[in-house]
Order: C-alpha cells, then structure tokens, then sequence
C-alpha cells in the first residue's frame, strides 16, 4: 500500500556548506521533509556545498527554515592573501564569513507522481 502523497505548492533550494549538510538531512527527515540531495561548489571561495531540493506544502516552509536554521552555523575562516604593495609575498589573513544555508523557495505550478 502506497503512503498517501501531500500537495507540492513550493520547492524549496537549500545551499549547504558541506559540514553542515549530514546534520541538515537528519533535521529535515525528523520532521518528516525528505530531500533531494546533491553536491555543488560554491563560487566566491570555490568550496563545496550540498544543495537540497525540498517539496513544500502550504504552510510548511518556516517548519522546514526553522529546522535548517538550527543546523546551519556561519562561522568565520580566515583567506592568505598577499599584502599588495609587498616586497616580501606575506600572506595577510583576512576573515570571511562561511557557511549557513541559502534558501530559495519558488512556486510549484504543478506537482505529479506517476
């Protein structure tokens, strides 16, 4: 017997920092959110990410941030960059602010399971 099926309205995209994505999947399955999974790269600093691909219901979306929010950390890394201007290339370390979760949540015109 097949498991009833709710309504998609959304699909929400989750961006991942790839530490925090096995805590991400727990939290999403403990409340019921299966997910699509696969591995990306991030642009800025070229790291690798997980992106989620999340089907909403009405009225699930804050469940599924709330959830995602209590997983996601940003913490801040430090880059060596060059001192411009240097005789000596000493690296110079700059913080940058990582991780969290970037969520994209877009209407679903239409849902079906065949």
């Amino acid at each position: 017997m097949t498991q009833p099926t709710r309504s998609i309205h959304a699909l929400m995209t989750a961006v991942i920092q790839e530490q925090d994505s096995d805590p991400a999947r727990r939290a999403l399955e403990a409340i019921g959110f299966p997910a699509v999974r696969f591995s990306t790269t991030g642009g800025f600093l070229g790291r690798r990410n997980v992106t989620f691909l999340i089907g909403l219901a009405n009225g699930d979306e804050e469940q599924v941030v709330h959830a995602l929010r209590s997983v996601c950390r940003q913490r801040v890394e430090y880059l060596a960059l060059p001192l411009e201007g240097s005789p000596l290339p000493l690296p110079t370390p700059i913080p940058v602010t990582v991780g969290g979760a970037t969520l994209f949540t877009l209407p679903v015109e239409r849902f079906e399971e065949i």
